[in-house]
């Protein structure tokens, strides 16, 4: 591996890069029984879509995939892709901003940029440290929705989330004790959704330059969520709101 190529693993995230990157994808690999024969109908249509994306494709057994991943799981699939093009700070579109705190499990680091896509957030931003890697399994964990991702690694969250204040953004926080319901906020201009790690929540400086910790209303016994899942849950109210917004105007 190069500084300029990265190592995509798994069939959605593969064909995810491909949609991203095009004939920029250096080359995708996909897995055969053995040298004469063919893929699964599953990889053969990836082989297509790479193909017909001007890419080039080849065959190996599951041994040569297994030692070229390290043992990642692959599914079958590998492609070699462009480096992540992070952006500066002063480059983020401050429309839906969610902010990570030191969230480090690679699982919700993926999870979370998935849902974040999904649900039209700008960009991504977290801290240079205690922060989970940009690494394979976040890759995975996100289905490949990073690819679509506009990424944004900061030295120092807080410095950031004042910025993004100064600019005019509403930094909101979510915490599982906060005060105010989030459905009880104006969603609909430019809005920065701040997640805390699983256990420990968000850090007090993170906390003091929020305008405000809002929670997810619930009524079952259990009192928290996983990180990746309240995020979910949050961004799909930020959503929910300027649909009807835009239903109504």
């Amino acid at each position: 591996m190069t500084a300029e190529r990265r190592l995509v693993c798994g069939i959605q995230p593969v064909r995810e890069a491909i949609r991203a990157h095009g004939p920029r994808v250096h080359k995708v690999v996909v897995e055969c029984a053995r040298g004469d024969a063919l893929p699964t109908p599953t990889l053969l249509a990836l082989e297509r879509f790479a193909r017909d994306h001007g890419i080039d494709v080849e065959r190996m057994e599951r041994s040569g995939l297994d030692r070229a991943t390290r043992g990642a799981r692959h599914q079958g699939a590998i492609a070699f892709v462009p480096p992540f093009a992070l952006i500066a700070p002063c480059d983020v579109d401050v429309g839906l901003v969610v902010a990570l705190d030191e969230i480090e499990d690679p699982q919700n680091f993926g999870a979370i940029i998935r849902s974040s896509v999904a649900l039209g957030a700008t960009a991504i931003v977290w801290p240079e440290h205690h922060a989970a890697p940009l690494s394979v399994a976040t890759v995975r964990a996100s289905a490949g929705a990073i690819e679509a991702a506009a990424l944004c690694r900061v030295t120092n969250l807080r410095s950031a989330l004042a910025d993004f204040k100064a600019r005019g953004a509403s930094i909101l926080g979510l915490d599982a004790n906060g005060t105010d319901a989030i459905a009880s906020h104006d969603l609909r201009g430019d809005v920065v959704l701040v997640v805390g790690a699983e256990g420990k929540g968000l850090r007090r400086p993170v906390k003091a330059v929020c305008d405000a910790l809002v929670r997810l209303p619930m009524s079952g016994s259990i009192a928290s969520l996983n990180a990746s899942v309240a995020c979910g849950i949050a961004l799909y109210e930020v959503a929910r709101q300027r649909a009807a917004a835009a239903g109504g105007s």
